[in-house]
């Protein structure tokens, strides 16, 4: 029941999404239907199932894609677009289990899943409306304190931040509601589906087979893995499971040993009207994208189209927000009180997959398959460096893998029946904690 709600729930929040109307998508890829082979087998076609694909066909391997729904279908065609330096757990997790020096090796390593965004965007002609530049901002003098603390430690590893307090906030955002504010340009902001797409394209160039509506439900194990859909299967060398948090929707016997390590956490989005463009230069100076430091956060941008693009509400049960619309309206508003009574156009979300201590899970499962999950709101960016980082691995060059394959995963507690309860009242404490 539980998982069941999960993919009917996934499907209705992608009906009214903005990315969607907003591309035009391709013909349908063919459905699987007889066995084939290849040298491997990718399960899912989001950003890091694409990314794996086309690194590993530029390494002359044969490459098999399946994907449940439509290529950028999930958490890669709806999120909030933001490419974010770093990890959603900070550098803890890698310092306190890794050393001081891999864990600068995982800092270098998410810079250059951003240069990558861009060599791709440039090597494969991805229009996907990339801008550079990011803003953090926070609305209390403690959130302030503590985003100091997390900008100072990012200046020190080389990023550049430009610093503004009190009244100085508005060279970055015309917000009353911001007591801090710091601007970065090596993150930045695009159009995710736009890009899913790019990839897809790109992948195909290279010889990838892509095919779509092709659920994985089982997979056999052993020195050649055996992929088995409704129609059809794939034989192959090596796996890559690149399905997050819907993987177990549609096969929950495939790896069930990793879907317990992540959750699944609906967060929606709200798009405007189309703005005057000298009101959205107002509002954010540099056309950057913003993220607040609470817990329960919000992120924003500027769509090309100059929409206000607002994301913010999240859930920890499979229930979408029944106020979800005026909600996310009003959140707007305080944020930027010139946007009350914009018309909303869009409203969207979907299911992103968040691991116990935010830091991305990667590893083997057996010594030919691998896993990609776990990405925790920071997948736009990360997940480009993981399927570079898996086709190395494959191609027997696991040392950078091998980095964040050393990282030890918990279980979220209770079980698939408890799990959700315990975390909606997490949830909850935090969003009090915000508010103080």
């Amino acid at each position: 029941m539980f998982q069941r709600s999960i993919a009917d729930s996934d499907t209705q929040l992608n009906r009214k999404s903005y990315y969607e109307a907003s591309v035009q998508r391709p013909a349908p890829a063919p459905c699987l239907q007889e066995p084939i082979e290849a040298d491997v087998v990718v399960v899912g076609a989001g950003f890091s199932g694409l990314s794996a694909a086309l690194e590993m066909a530029q390494k002359g391997l044969s490459v098999v894609v399946l994907e449940a729904d439509r290529v950028g279908s999930g958490a890669s065609g709806r999120n909030g677009g933001q490419a974010i330096v770093g990890y959603a757990s900070g550098l803890g997790p890698f310092q306190e289990q890794l050393g001081a020096a891999d864990a600068r090796r995982a800092w270098d390593m998410s810079l250059e899943a951003l240069d990558l965004i861009e060599q791709r965007m440039a090597a494969h002609q991805i229009d996907c409306d990339w801008v550079r530049g990011y803003v953090y901002v926070a609305e209390s003098a403690r959130k302030a304190r503590a985003l100091r603390a997390e900008i100072d430690a990012m200046q020190q590893l080389g990023v550049a931040c430009d610093w503004a307090e009190g009244a100085e906030v508005r060279r970055h955002i015309d917000s009353p509601r911001y007591v801090a504010a710091a601007y970065e340009n090596r993150s930045g902001h695009l159009h995710p589906l736009k890009y899913a797409l790019g990839l897809a394209r790109a992948a195909q160039a290279a010889g990838v087979r892509i095919f779509e509506g092709s659920a994985v439900t089982g997979l056999q194990r052993g020195s050649h893995l055996v992929a088995t859909t409704a129609q059809g299967q794939v034989t192959a060398r090596f796996g890559v499971l690149a399905g997050n948090c819907m993987l177990p929707e549609f096969g929950p016997q495939v790896a069930p040993e990793i879907a317990p390590r992540i959750m699944p956490v609906g967060t929606y989005m709200v798009s405007t009207q189309p703005l005057d463009p000298a009101l959205c230069a107002r509002l954010i100076p540099s056309n950057a994208a913003v993220c607040d430091n609470n817990f329960v956060l919000d992120y924003f941008r500027f769509s090309a189209d100059h929409r206000m693009l607002f994301g913010g509400r999240v859930s920890y049960t499979t229930r979408t927000p029944g106020d979800l619309e005026a909600t996310m309206h009003e959140r707007m508003a305080q944020v930027f009180p010139d946007l009350r009574g914009m018309s909303v156009e869009h409203v969207w979300g979907g299911f992103v997959d968040i691991s116990m201590n935010r830091a991305p899970d990667f590893g083997r499962l057996g010594d030919n398959l691998y896993y990609l999950q776990g990405f925790s709101g920071h997948g736009v960016a990360l997940t480009g460096l993981a399927g570079q980082l898996v086709a190395e691995a494959v191609a027997g060059q696991a040392g950078r893998f091998d980095v964040f394959a050393r990282l030890q995963h918990h279980h979220f507690p209770g079980g698939a029946l408890l799990r959700t309860p315990s975390l909606a009242l997490g949830m909850w404490w935090h969003r009090l904690r915000d508010m103080l």
